[in-house]
């Protein structure tokens, strides 16, 4: 027998082992999920993948996929929940000596799962064994929870939450590592910005020139295509380099002269080279960088269909509109996997359909301005911090009315700040580029626009005759790119 083999049979034998003595267990509390779920947090928590951008966005949006999956199996009433397909990508957190390696080059696996259980103890059971991590601690979480079995059901609902700190007991009893810790070591080593710049520079100049002759071939690439289908514009999913969008850009060339009519359906649209095939949520036109030019061309056929069905996403969009005071629903490209349009508009068509079961009095212009998403995976409603309300798709609407009216006022303060802090950021960023000379400026999406203020303030107030002529990208960490762009972290050290 193989060890892959030997390991996945001694897995099913020791979660029947487990599973025996929990049997009798009806149900977990919030805080006891967090609980069992500890090794499974410090094995894919999103800080420890600083340098793989593609990872973190990926754990970022599973984590909170799965929250939103366990919040809703602790809802009253609740029997059952749609199942879901997660992926995470997971580290390897076994200690193989008294050294502590570093926590920016532990190695990591891709883990694929489907939740299809109907209660927190059989989820968090086959979220740690599906990742092969410990479940040990579940037989002695059994005795804790038959003693709580007196508390009131108030008490046993303990709201679902994402932990960010745990208790040090925890890492001296369990054997292992403290992330917190590892995240302070990291940054005890982490060098002055100047000092990497010298140590760095060189290097990525001589990437940057390797790379014009690509850079010049991507712009012509791209510049032709729109011109010649009348493409809106090209985007891409991923930050590849530049010869990958090369060579993604000369296979949609090369498709062009094998079947010039499969194209003919693209005009007027954006394409984005993404990670499958299909139409966002945006209308956009998503070519798989995996498929062949056969699924390609059999996109471009069905596209007719795909545009009528983004059509009426519009038409709901405008319904529901009118039903809710003049709130606008709206869509963000956000981190992690893209929302295919289909899926919008059965999200759309359901949360219509619920508006329309129940009248709801709202003045057709009182909340004009304002800004929603839908999430499927949410339990109630909230404000985010950059002004729009994020709404489950199955929101009681005389409650989300009561929501929409108590939180209106401070939603729009919020935008109001939003709005400034977007303008400061573009001046502040445009000042940079002309005091040091640099060829660009940008940031990834998770540095919020206060973190990219600071940062450029402090970036011209040093004035670095290091930076002149560089292509800066602002994230959470230091790294040359393959095309000489260099990331450096937005609260980088003086």
């Amino acid at each position: 027998m193989s060890v892959n083999a030997l390991l996945r049979c001694t897995i099913r034998l020791h979660r029947k082992h487990v599973t025996t003595h929990l049997v009798h267990q009806r149900t977990l509390s919030g805080a006891e999920a967090v609980n069992a779920l500890r090794p499974f947090y410090l094995a894919v928590h999103p800080d420890f993948f600083g340098q793989y951008p593609r990872e973190r966005d990926v754990n970022e949006n599973s984590l909170k996929r799965l929250n939103g999956y366990l919040e809703n199996l602790q809802k009253p009433g609740s029997h059952s929940v749609q199942p879901m397909k997660l992926t995470f990508y997971v580290r390897d957190t076994k200690e193989s000596s008294d050294e502590q390696p570093d926590p920016l080059t532990s190695g990591f696996r891709s883990v694929s799962f489907t939740l299809h259980t109907n209660d927190v103890l059989s989820t968090v059971m086959n979220v740690l064994t599906s990742c092969c991590l410990p479940v040990d601690h579940m037989k002695a979480l059994k005795a804790s929870t038959s003693k709580d079995t007196s508390k009131s059901p108030l008490e046993a609902q303990v709201p679902f939450y994402r932990p960010i700190k745990w208790d040090k007991s925890y890492y001296t009893f369990s054997g292992f590592r403290d992330p917190e810790q590892e995240l302070q070591q990291a940054k005890r080593v982490e060098p002055t910005l100047s000092l990497w710049l010298r140590n760095n520079e060189p290097e990525a100049t001589k990437k940057h020139s390797a790379s014009l002759p690509r850079r010049e071939e991507l712009k012509r690439l791209q510049q032709e295509l729109c011109h010649k289908f009348n493409l809106a514009d090209i985007r891409w999913q991923r930050n590849w380099g530049v010869a990958h969008r090369c060579c993604q850009l000369q296979s949609l060339v090369r498709l062009s002269q094998q079947n010039p009519e499969a194209l003919i359906h693209l005009q007027g649209h954006t394409v984005v080279f993404a990670d499958q095939s299909g139409m966002n949520a945006s209308g956009h036109v998503m070519l798989g960088t995996m498929d062949v030019h056969h699924q390609w061309t059999k996109l471009l056929e069905q596209l007719p269909s795909y545009r009528s069905l983004h059509h009426q996403t519009d038409w709901l969009k405008e319904r529901i509109s009118l039903l809710l005071g003049g709130t606008q629903v709206v869509h963000m490209e956000r981190l992690g996997p893209v929302q295919p349009i289909t899926e919008h508009y059965s999200s759309l068509r359901s949360f219509h359909q619920s508006l329309m079961s129940q009248r709801l009095h709202l003045h057709p212009r009182s909340l004009q301005g304002l800004t929603m998403l839908l999430e499927n995976d949410r339990s109630r409603p909230t404000l985010h911090e950059m002004g729009h309300f994020i709404i489950p798709t199955n929101c009681d609407p005389p409650q989300l009315q009561t929501f929409l009216q108590n939180h209106a006022l401070e939603a729009r303060q919020r935008i109001q700040r939003k709005n400034q802090l977007q303008a400061e950021e573009e001046a502040v960023v445009k000042l940079c580029l002309q005091r040091l000379s640099l060829r660009s400026l940008t940031k990834e999406p998770s540095v919020s626009s206060s973190q990219m203020i600071l940062c450029c303030r402090r970036l011209v107030e040093q004035h670095s005759p290091l930076m002149q002529g560089l292509l800066i990208c602002v994230s959470h960490f230091y790294s040359v790119m393959q095309d000489g762009d260099l990331c450096i972290p937005w609260d980088w050290k003086s």
